[in-house]
C-alpha cells in the first residue's frame, strides 16, 4: 500500500489515466496499470486495476449506454471475456514482463502506422473483430491491460466517437467480472488494498464525467488522432516499464 504522502499523487494520476481512457476510449486500465505500478506490487496491481475498471466501466454505460453496438459486443466481446479467464488462470504461472514488452512493441507498430497511414484501416470484418477479441482479452488477463488492442480492433470499424465509448466500456465490463473472479480465485485481491476501491470509485466517476465533456468538443477525425496518439505513447510508457523491469 502506497504511503499517505503519496496516496493523493496516486489518485490523482489514477484521474488523469480514467480522463485519457475516456477519451481514447480504450478504458483506463492501459493507462492505470502503468502508473499503479509505481505504488504495488504486480498482483495487487491486477487486482485493483479489475476492481477500479469495474466502476469505471460502470459511470462510463450510464453516461455513454445509448451508443453500443450490439453486434460487435457479441463479435468482439465473447471471445475477449473467454480469453481474459484463460490469461488470469495462466497469469499465476507465468513471467508475465515478457507479455509486457510484446505487448508494447504491437501497440507501437500498429498505432505508429495507422498514425502514418491515416487513411490505412483495417477491414471491418467477424474475423478482425474476434481476433481483436482474443487478443485484448488474453493480454487483459494477462498483465492487466488490453483496451488499447480492443481500441484499434474497433477503430477499424470506423464507429462514432460515443458508440466507440459505450461498446468499448460494455465489452470491458463482462471482461473485468470474469477475470475479477479469478484474480480474486488467485489471491490478487489483497484486504489491505480495498481502501483504495472506493475512493478510486470515486475517481472513476468523476475521470469519465470529465471525459466525457472533452470528447463533446472533439471532431470525429481529431479524435481518432489523437485515440492512436494515446496508443503510442503507452505503448512507449509500456516497453520502458518492460525494459526496467
Amino acid at each position: 500500500m502506497p504511503e499517505l504522502g503519496r496516496g493523493a499523487g496516486f489518485l490523482l494520476l489514477a484521474l488523469l489515466a480514467e480522463v485519457a481512457g475516456t477519451v481514447a476510449g480504450f478504458g483506463s486500465s492501459v493507462f492505470f496499470v502503468p502508473v499503479a505500478n509505481f505504488y504495488f506490487d504486480f498482483q495487487s496491481v491486477l487486482g485493483i486495476t479489475a476492481l477500479f475498471h469495474l466502476a469505471s466501466n460502470l459511470s462510463k454505460l450510464g453516461l455513454f449506454r445509448a451508443g453500443i453496438d450490439r453486434g460487435l459486443l457479441l463479435r468482439l466481446g465473447v471471445p475477449a471475456v473467454v480469453c481474459a479467464v484463460l490469461g488470469g488462470l495462466a497469469s499465476a504461472a507465468l513471467d508475465t514482463r515478457w507479455l509486457t514488452g510484446v505487448l508494447a512493441v504491437f501497440l507501437l507498430a500498429l498505432s505508429g502506422w495507422m498514425l502514418l497511414r491515416p487513411r490505412w484501416t483495417v477491414r471491418a470484418s467477424t474475423g478482425n473483430a474476434v481476433l481483436g477479441g482474443v487478443l485484448s482479452g488474453g493480454m487483459a488477463g494477462l498483465v492487466g491491460t488490453g483496451g488499447a488492442v480492443r481500441g484499434i480492433t474497433l477503430a477499424a470499424f470506423d464507429l462514432r466517437k460515443e458508440v466507440f465509448v459505450a461498446t468499448s466500456a460494455a465489452i470491458d465490463l463482462a471482461i473485468d467480472l470474469s477475470r475479477g473472479v479469478v484474480y480474486a480465485r488467485n489471491g490478487y485481491i489483497h484486504a489491505h488494498d480495498l481502501v483504495w476501491v472506493p475512493l478510486l470509485a470515486v475517481v472513476a466517476l468523476a475521470g469519465t464525467w470529465l471525459g466525457r465533456r472533452i470528447l463533446a468538443r472533439l471532431p470525429q477525425a481529431l479524435f481518432r488522432r489523437i485515440a492512436l496518439l494515446l496508443v503510442f505513447a503507452i505503448g512507449l510508457l509500456t516497453l520502458w516499464q518492460a525494459a526496467a523491469g
